[in-house]
């Protein structure tokens, strides 16, 4: 199994994610990974995987902060030993990794997220030692004055009594003794303040030589007076290194009594950092979360190979072990065999240790244990020659794998004799599978290619290759061998052409014949898939189109129900409103015939009434509820006015504003009409009240849905796109086109500003690539 994930390259994988953990322990893990074969185990690797995914790149939560390894100073914490500033910080550094971590879980509302929160659950840490450990130490080094009151107050005695040395000594340096010193400084020899002398007369000055220059020339002496005050500092010094080792022997003590529990939260970080890494990984490489099985089903959609530069790499789809047991794969030198075979191992090797793998969804893979034998594996060492060393592998293959093992075999019996070779290769796959394994062989040997047509179980398939360039096309084609294509891959890398002319005629004829029919077989298959291809472009395309006049032929009969209806709404009124107007014209003349004595001026009103009423229209009467008052303080004798109760025009001959009143000569009558029957007169060319409906079906066909305005000014173009937008409303066009150019894009800016405005506009924009871009505006209409 080693060899195999060896020669299938596991351990680059696994390297890739370990790139990707922050601890160190979760490197050397995942560095040290095995697949799990038990599909449960395999399962659950997935799905841990799969819930850190969703925290990483869902929630934004998760990842582990940093902290260096510190089983080693708990360890030593339990045991007694007094951790130093710098050790203490790790454990902080610890405690705080493992508080964020819980505190990040356990804020989530997603119930899906179930080992995770389990390893939330048995998290341990101490939020008030952390955060006494960061308050007390401030560095590697050093403790905070504030880690306690003792260790305050004796700084501040040291701080002070400091200040009372150097005051003293500093009168040396100012004094008569000033003349006996080398220099102007204070400093300090062994924690003691002293002063530098020259050696001359280091006995004019009494004190205590602590120490003398190289040269000899100086002397360093505590003078007398500071005596005791440096003895006092001294022991305040040792007070102060007695309370810092009480400080750190503390917090060493409380971390120690946590060992036991801390260990186990740390080995639960450092899983989970495993996850988050193998997540980062997944997403890095476009990968999704497989489905499993452990039946030896191998069917890979669009699989790229992780080792692959991710656009380079052309996408392959595998199927094998549910529809037949082996897949035997040929095709040309260079063609992506190999590469094909190894990833569909990989891939299982990885879901095996809980990587996501790239490939589409509909993806699935087996559990079962992988066996490979891969590649040109001579020993020199071992005295293995490739021949050897295949057989060798086989060998091992034929004696460990069992029913549902998948088995990966580049070129079996290769490295020898063709003909004792492919007989070799044939025996070895009828040996794999009567023990009921499932898996993929590449060959060039023809008689394997027949064998798989013959044998059940078996499934030819081969990698593409472009016999008009002579190049490979690295796509996976199950159902048909493929041909090796040497002698045209020999002329494609520049082998001189008499020389492959020259091999191709040692061929046999058989093995020509096969390969005439085989290279026939591959020829008409990808004719057969372009033309494919083209029909199911042609049937999207047309399905496309036929929904387009569907969604067309529903909005017109929407349209239709609609205009339908209101002109139906229409109707109702107009009758109503004709009918209730009759009614009023009808009593209005009653109300006439009532009176006992008829005037001329009740003939000619009941005549016009009449009329009015036979013909049907209410033009006339309409007048006074569509005309104007007249200002009766304007009003004079000439101006022409309508008489609103005789529907009748007529001419003013008189006005009396004290009593409200006009005389109007109307026809042969003379009247008098209060104001407030009186009406400006209008000039009607035509009858208003007769209404045309008119579909210009002449002006709609031949309208074109584009208008150019360029060259024009603003002036020019407003008339002409409003004019344009009318006639579109009237041709039914959804959509049109106006052309205005860029230039100095005032012109466009006028266009836009008009269309805002215009009430038939529904929206607007710039043409995109390939329409004009920004000199042309798509208008939507109403």
């Amino acid at each position: 199994m080693k060899r195999s994930e060896e020669l299938l390259e596991l351990d680059k994988i696994l390297s890739a994610a370990a790139g990707f953990a922050v601890l160190e322990e979760s490197k050397a893990q995942l560095l040290a990974l095995s697949p799990v074969h038990s599909l449960s185990a395999a399962r659950a690797l997935l799905d841990e995987t799969e819930e850190a995914t969703r925290l990483l790149f869902t929630y934004g939560v998760g990842r582990v902060e940093y902290f260096p390894p510190c089983a080693e100073m708990l360890e030593r914490a339990e045991k007694g030993a007094v951790l130093t500033c710098g050790e203490l910080l790790d454990c902080a550094r610890m405690l705080r990794s493992l508080r964020v971590l819980h505190d990040g879980i356990e804020n989530l509302s997603d119930e899906n997220c179930v080992h995770f929160r389990e390893i939330s659950c048995r998290l341990v840490f101490d939020r008030r030692l952390e955060q006494e450990i960061g308050e007390k130490i401030v560095s590697p080094e050093a403790i905070a004055d504030s880690a306690s009151p003792r260790l305050f107050e004796i700084r501040r005695e040291i701080r002070l009594l400091g200040e009372r040395i150097r005051a003293r000594l500093a009168q040396y340096l100012s004094g008569d003794e000033k003349k006996f010193l080398q220099d102007g400084i204070v400093t300090m020899r062994g924690d003691r303040y002293v002063i530098p002398v020259k050696a001359e007369y280091k006995r004019s000055v009494r004190g205590f030589v602590h120490d003398r220059s190289q040269s000899g020339a100086t002397v360093f002496i505590e003078p007398e007076e500071v005596l005791e005050l440096n003895n006092e500092l001294k022991g305040l010094t040792i007070d102060e290194k007695e309370e810092e080792e009480r400080i750190l022997k503390d917090l060493s003590l409380r971390l120690g009594r946590m060992r036991e529990h801390l260990a186990l939260s740390v080995s639960l970080a450092v899983e989970a950092d495993t996850f988050f890494a193998r997540a980062e990984y997944g997403y890095r490489v476009k990968g999704i979360k497989p489905a499993l099985n452990d039946k030896g089903v191998v069917e890979i959609e669009k699989g790229r190979h992780p080792l692959l530069e991710r656009e380079r790499a052309v996408p392959v789809s595998v199927a094998v072990g549910r529809n037949y047991r082996f897949l035997l794969i040929s095709g040309a030198n260079t063609g992506g065999k190999t590469v094909t075979l190894k990833m569909c191992g990989l891939f299982c090797l990885m879901a095996c240790c809980g990587l996501f793998v790239p490939a589409a969804e509909g993806t699935c893979l087996t559990t079962s244990e992988v066996f490979a034998d891969v590649g040109d594996s001579q020993s020199i060492e071992e005295n293995l020659s490739t021949f050897s060393s295949h057989i060798v592998g086989i060998k091992h293959i034929l004696e460990e794998a069992g029913e549902y093992s998948f088995v990966l075999i580049d070129e079996p019996g290769g490295g020898t004799d063709p003909e004792e070779g492919q007989a070799l290769a044939r025996a070895i796959l009828n040996a794999l599978q009567k023990k009921g394994c499932r898996g993929i062989v590449t060959t060039h040997y023809s008689a394997l290619k027949e064998f798989a047509y013959e044998a059940e179980g078996f499934e030819n398939g081969s990698m593409e290759f472009d016999a008009e360039d002579f190049r490979p096309l690295y796509r996976l084609k199950i159902g048909a061998p493929g041909s090796s294509n040497a002698l045209a891959i020999c002329t494609r890398l520049g082998l001189p052409a008499e020389t492959v002319e020259e091999a191709r005629s040692y061929l046999s004829e058989g093995a020509r014949a096969f390969e005439r029919t085989v290279r026939a077989a591959e020829e008409s298959r990808v004719k057969t898939e372009q033309a494919r291809f083209e029909a199911e472009s042609l049937k999207r395309e047309w399905g496309e189109k036929v929904k387009a006049l569907e969604a067309e032929e529903a909005k017109f009969r929407k349209e239709k129900e609609k205009f339908l209806l209101s002109s139906k709404a229409e109707a109702r009124r107009i009758v109503s409103e004709r009918t209730a107007r009759a009614e009023e014209i009808i009593e209005k003349m009653e109300e006439i015939f009532r009176k006992e004595e008829l005037s001329e001026a009740d003939l000619i009103q009941a005549r016009t009434l009449k009329n009015t009423l036979k013909k049907g229209t209410m033009s006339e009467e309409e007048a006074p509820v569509r005309a104007q008052l007249v200002d009766p303080n304007t009003l004079k004798a000439g101006d022409k006015v309508r008489v609103g109760s005789m529907g009748s025009e007529g001419v003013v001959l008189s006005v009396n504003q004290s009593k409200g009143t006009a005389e109007v000569g109307t026809g042969s009558l003379r009247v008098r009409v209060k104001f407030t029957d009186l009406y400006m007169a209008e000039d009607r060319k035509e009858e208003k009240d007769r209404v045309t409906v008119r579909r210009d079906v002449a002006s709609r066909a031949s309208f074109r849905p584009e208008i150019n305005l360029i060259g024009m000014t603003v002036l020019e173009m407003e008339p002409e796109l409003e004019k344009f937008l009318d006639a579109a409303v009237l041709a039914n066009c959804p959509e049109v086109r106006v052309v205005h150019g860029m230039g100095t894009g005032k012109l466009r800016a006028a266009v836009h500003a008009l269309l805002k405005k215009h009430s038939r506009v529904e929206s607007f924009r710039l043409g995109k690539y390939g329409e004009g871009e920004s000199g042309v505006t798509i208008v939507t209409l109403k």
